[in-house]
């Protein structure tokens, strides 16, 4: 697209103006608009590299919930220590997420990152070795602190390499490794620990591999000039504070950052929770005595590989097909995502008791329009936020996004679980007698129960994350347009005094002033 070119010294006053005056305004870009060159062998290296880490990093990340009932059972801890392990991990995570944005956002983002991976590679490895919980448990804390450099940097290097759909493209790739990365975590975790007879030697590949990743990433990724393949090179950083006010007066970032916590919420329970209690439920059927958790782990991290396989790419090539005709594409396709998730993954966890092929097709499509979000919501928050603060963005974002979202959903889940317990009990009277006669605490349909009704709670988060999104549609298009203005002023005179801020003063109404030309 090409639009009218706009005067540099215009602002936040002649967009305002041009409302009062009813008369249409322009997006202001560039002369010529930023056209993708035809990508180099080192851009491509670069994009291999970042989502090879990637794809290692949420292995890491979700290992340890293919092996949860051998840890549980080595260090005797229940349901909510269990998911405590993964809350401690995010919690660290998103702390420290912050301080790496800023400091990506400001120095060299390949020795940050490398940094990053050396250190929670270090950690998991030597957390494998540990024989007490409150040790092991100090470890994966550590992790999440390694993992925060490289989640919040690595996308901003992708959106600094490439513009346009390019970027969408590329952006696809590198989040679809976030789901395949997971669905490896599951299988490498149970599988190496079955034929290594202890689930210590699950932890211990992704270290290995992180060995190399550290190499690559010093060696062979490129770190561009900040926001220079869209003419925003002269745009100046400002400071922090300043950064996180304009991006707290962005709706369109805020919105869809809520949207997107919706969306960690449920992938944080399911992922941690999903193949125990499937397990569970296997359990329950007539057939089901000799199913062993391993081969259910197993069996749901090939199917959230292949929901992921299929989901992020048909997301990004969904919006990139459908905002031509409709700019607010990007919001309506994650929210109808988690729109169709929902009921799917509401009747998967009514299904696991009685039929496994109907419980894992549901899970198979409930992940797949779930998935649909990844790449579409990193998209959304690089065209609406200047080059200068996108990694503090990233961090925002995961900030937000983990301290509402995942860090607490499995440790969540795991204290409902537990408390629901007690009230299902056929002691209590509240639950339908058992056809056993076991009453305990830990009959197999009790806990099954109260990890399902305790499950259900995602269905309800997916729901409201769809509402969030679908308000973002209304500011997507303004928010980007202003952007726009400011990447295009910065190119013709390097003051940066004439970037546009998010301002209480500027109306809800400006999408209406804005025209794009084909």
């Amino acid at each position: 697209m090409e639009t009218t070119r706009l005067p540099s010294n215009l602002s936040h006053q002649h967009l305002m103006a041009g409302e009062e005056n009813e008369t249409p305004l322009a997006v202001p870009t560039k002369r010529n608009s930023p056209v993708q060159r035809v990508i180099t062998v080192r851009e491509w290296l670069t994009v291999i590299v970042l989502c090879y880490v990637n794809l290692i990093n949420y292995m890491d990340r979700f290992t340890i919930a293919g092996i949860l009932t051998d840890i549980k059972d080595e260090f005797k801890i229940g349901n909510d220590d269990g998911g405590l392990l993964q809350t401690v991990f995010i919690i660290s995570y998103m702390i420290f997420a912050p301080l790496f944005g800023y400091l990506g956002d400001r120095y060299n983002r390949k020795l940050i990152m490398s940094f990053g991976v050396f250190l929670w590679c270090l950690t998991t490895f030597i957390g494998s070795y540990m024989r007490t919980f409150g040790w092991f448990l100090v470890f994966r804390t550590f992790v999440g602190i390694g993992e925060a450099s490289y989640s919040t940097i690595a996308p901003t290097i992708i959106s600094d390499l490439f513009v346009k759909d390019v970027r969408s493209k590329m952006l696809a790739l590198f989040y679809f490794a976030i789901p395949v990365g997971s669905g490896l975590g599951y299988i490498t975790g149970s599988e190496t620990a079955r034929i290594a007879g202890s689930w210590h030697w699950g932890l211990r590949v992704t270290p290995v591999l992180g060995v190399l990743a550290v190499f690559l990433l010093l060696v062979v990724v490129q770190d561009p000039v900040r926001g220079e393949r869209e003419g925003g090179g002269h745009i100046h950083s400002t400071s922090w504070s300043d950064d996180i006010k304009s991006l707290c007066k962005n709706p369109s970032f805020m919105l869809s950052t809520a949207g997107f916590t919706c969306v960690s919420f449920v992938a944080g329970a399911l992922a941690w929770w999903g193949p125990t209690f499937i397990h569970l439920g296997f359990q329950l059927q007539p057939n089901g005595e000799n199913t062993t958790l391993n081969d259910v782990s197993y069996k749901f991290g090939l199917i959230a590989m292949v929901a992921g396989v299929i989901g992020v790419p048909l997301g990004s090539y969904l919006a990139q097909r459908l905002r031509v005709a409709c700019p607010q594409a990007d919001p309506l396709i994650c929210a109808v995502g988690l729109i169709l998730s929902a009921p799917l993954l509401f009747f998967a966890a009514i299904a696991a008791s009685k039929n496994s092929v109907v419980c894992y097709v549901l899970i198979f499509f409930g992940q797949l329009a779930l998935n649909l979000n990844w790449s579409i919501v990193a998209d959304m928050l690089l065209y609406v936020v200047i080059p200068t603060r996108r990694s503090t963005a990233e961090a925002f974002q995961i900030l937000v996004a983990h301290a509402l979202g995942d860090a607490g959903s499995p440790y969540i889940v795991g204290v409902i679980s537990e408390a629901l317990k007690a009230a299902l009990s056929p002691d209590t009277n509240i639950h339908e007698p058992l056809p056993s006669q076991n009453s305990t605490i830990d009959d197999p349909l009790t806990t099954f129960r109260s990890l399902q009704y305790s499950l259900f709670l995602t269905t309800f988060i997916e729901v409201i994350g769809g509402l969030f999104f679908f308000i973002t549609a209304l500011y997507i298009q303004r928010d980007k347009a202003i952007v726009d203005l400011s990447i295009a002023d910065a190119e013709t005179d390097s003051d940066t005094s004439h970037i546009c801020e998010y301002d209480d003063e500027l109306p809800n109404s400006i999408t209406n002033s804005i025209i794009v030309r084909p």
